[in-house]
């Protein structure tokens, strides 16, 4: 499958979302690290740009930064590609774990490994959102929450389509 067919399917088919929990976890980590990329090339042109003051807190920072010079751009891409990536997977990990919950309460059939994937795919839609009330400057609490309630309408979606647990038959 294409990530352009993940990406479609991610945000309008929870039919498909759920049967994603089947996909090579080589492809589940391609399509999370083109977020990765994406969240990083952003906050990278918003500190290139100046609308990020990353250094503003504290003078001696404000002085090594021009002692470092242009090596500060590279080494600041690389700590945001780290940061990014630190924070996907994380966030990944804690929907997977509360997707495996909403299975115990939905009374599906799943592993945390299908929950996992299936957060993961179900991103999609969460850091859009995410990046749209980063730009206008939304509080990181209110942020959160905002796309965590997205991420967590998705992975209860996607859910309801797992396979019920059979029901234990009395002799």
């Amino acid at each position: 499958m294409k990530i352009h067919q993940l990406f479609t399917a991610s945000l309008y088919e929870p039919k498909k979302l759920a049967a994603f929990r089947l996909l090579p976890i080589g492809k589940v980590f391609q399509y999370v690290f083109l977020f990765v990329f994406l969240s990083t090339a952003v906050s990278f042109v918003r500190f290139l740009v100046g609308d990020i003051d990353l250094f503003g807190a504290s003078d001696d920072l404000i002085e090594y930064a021009e002692t470092v010079g242009a090596l500060l751009y590279p080494i600041a891409f690389v700590l945001q590609l780290a940061v990014s990536t630190f924070y996907l997977f994380l966030r990944v990990s804690f929907f997977g774990w509360l997707g495996k919950g909403l299975l115990y309460v939905m009374k599906r059939r799943g592993e945390y490994r299908h929950t996992w994937r299936t957060a993961a795919v179900s991103i999609t839609a969460p850091i859009l959102l995410s990046l749209l009330l980063d730009s206008f400057h939304v509080a990181g609490t209110v942020n959160f929450l905002v796309t965590g309630a997205v991420h967590l309408l998705y992975i209860g979606r996607a859910v309801s389509y797992y396979p019920k647990k059979p029901v234990p038959s009395v002799k």
